[in-house]
Order: C-alpha cells, then sequence, then structure tokens
C-alpha cells in the first residue's frame, strides 16, 4: 500500500498543506448550501484519485489494526456513534496528515508505544 500511495502522490512538494493533499486524495467534505439551507451531513466528495483513496483506506485498517495510537483514535470515534467507515476515514485523514508531515520533515516514524 506505501508504494501505491507514492505512486499516486507523486511528489509531495505539489502541495501546501496536508489538506490540499486530502482534496486531491477525494476525502475532503463536500459542503452544499442553498440560500438558509445547509448541508447536514456532509459526505465525502470522491473526486480525486480513487487509487489513491483506495491506498489509504487499505492502509489504515492495518495501521489501526497495529499501531496503539491509531486503534485508540478508531476506538475514541466508534464511542462517539460514528459508523465503522466513518471512523475509518477519520482515522484516513489522519494517516493522511501523518504521513504529509513524515514526508515533508524527511524523519522516520517512530511508534509511541
Amino acid at each position: 500500500m506505501a508504494a501505491m500511495i507514492l505512486a499516486e502522490v507523486g511528489d509531495f512538494s505539489r502541495f501546501d498543506s496536508p489538506d490540499k493533499l486530502l482534496a486531491y486524495a477525494g476525502m475532503s467534505p463536500s459542503t452544499y448550501q442553498s440560500g438558509q439551507l445547509r448541508n447536514c451531513y456532509p459526505h465525502m466528495e470522491k473526486r480525486g484519485s480513487r487509487y489513491l483513496r483506495y491506498a489509504l483506506y487499505n492502509a489504515t485498517k492495518y495501521v489501526c489494526y497495529w499501531e496503539p495510537t491509531f486503534s485508540a483514535y478508531l476506538a475514541k470515534k466508534r464511542a462517539e456513534g460514528k459508523h465503522y467507515n466513518v471512523a475509518l476515514s477519520h482515522a484516513a485523514k489522519k494517516l493522511v496528515r501523518l504521513i504529509f508531515a513524515l514526508e515533508k520533515s524527511q524523519m522516520p516514524y517512530r511508534c509511541v508505544a
């Protein structure tokens, strides 16, 4: 999955922030407003690279299984009453931010636990 993520993203310097990388992956929330009406339940846009989105979700499943920090984060989101897939998408966004920070700083990841 890491090779697929790196191949789809290419050069990380193309993105100024992790939010722009999330938008490229199609994982940013959509907004709908019309007059006084606001979207109460925003969905993901799914406009970006479907291969990157696929790789991130599959990588997140394994990261949440093996990494205690991500496992606790997923459990926290589930305890908030979120559906498993919604909680997994939150963890995937956290993973994207972590990957972006590690790639920009050129530092290796060290497990806390």
